[in-house]
């Protein structure tokens, strides 16, 4: 029991969490009293009663978790059946109108609210996630790695790695694996070098030509042209 209620509470620090985010002893203080842990926590120690098969300590433990249970279904509206087979690794996202029957769950499942999961469905694999509202209803399997999409009623058996929607869930895409919502952290920031900017390219100014009419020789005006001390030229008639 105490094994499945750590790896529950680590998986629920870690979901919003970096790979290699290294929990605080206060950021496991939150995780355990949050509101949607209660009834993971309630539902594995009823499930551990079970097993307990001392006559009157077991009979004792049961009343005990029964009353625990009730107590957390009334401020959570949470209900799990305590006959349920739940792997380690679950998580509940928001409470209130939930109701998990008696059925076999694998590892890392993870429910929201306004679920509804049957006592007769057959099993749900590893690694599936139900969205908001989500409901699955008849002696349908749910495969490993598929996300049941918010709103969307289940009647027959889902296959590994897909995700499915629509009432009835028709539609089925490929991939079930549900996107993970990182935190943001603040991060250093580390200034960057910048290529300095190219000088610009100089044109070179184009070579003027000056036609041979247009020469002229020392003490020579060139047409046009007045030398100092000499009357311009006149006009031809």
């Amino acid at each position: 029991m105490f094994e499945y209620i750590r790896e529950d509470i680590n998986r629920a620090m870690h979901q919003a969490r970096p790979d290699d985010w290294k929990p605080s002893l206060k950021h496991r203080l939150e995780v355990c009293v949050r509101h949607a842990t209660w009834p993971v926590i309630a539902y594995r120690f009823g499930h551990w009663t079970l097993g307990v098969r001392i006559p009157v300590v077991g009979t004792l433990l049961r009343i005990v978790g029964l009353m625990f249970r009730k107590i957390v279904e009334l401020f959570t509206s949470v209900h799990i059946d305590v006959h349920a087979k739940i792997g380690p690794g679950f998580v509940i996202h928001s409470v209130y109108a939930i109701n998990l029957g008696k059925t076999k769950i694998g590892r890392n499942f993870t429910i929201a609210t306004g679920c509804l999961i049957s006592h007769a469905c057959r099993g749900i694999g590893d690694d599936v996630y139900f969205g908001p509202g989500a409901k699955l209803v008849g002696d349908a399997k749910i495969g490993n790695n598929v996300v049941i999409a918010a709103n969307s009623l289940v009647l027959t058996d889902v296959r590994d790695n897909l995700m499915v929607m629509g009432v009835p869930a028709r539609i089925k895409l490929p991939g079930g694996r549900p996107q993970r919502f990182l935190k943001k952290t603040a991060a250093a920031t580390v200034p960057v070098a910048t290529p300095a900017a190219a000088a610009p390219a100089t044109v070179p100014a184009p070579a003027t030509t000056v036609p041979a009419a247009a020469k002229s020789t020392p003490g020579q005006a060139a047409p046009g042209q007045t030398l100092p001390g000499q009357a311009p030229a006149s006009a031809s008639a």
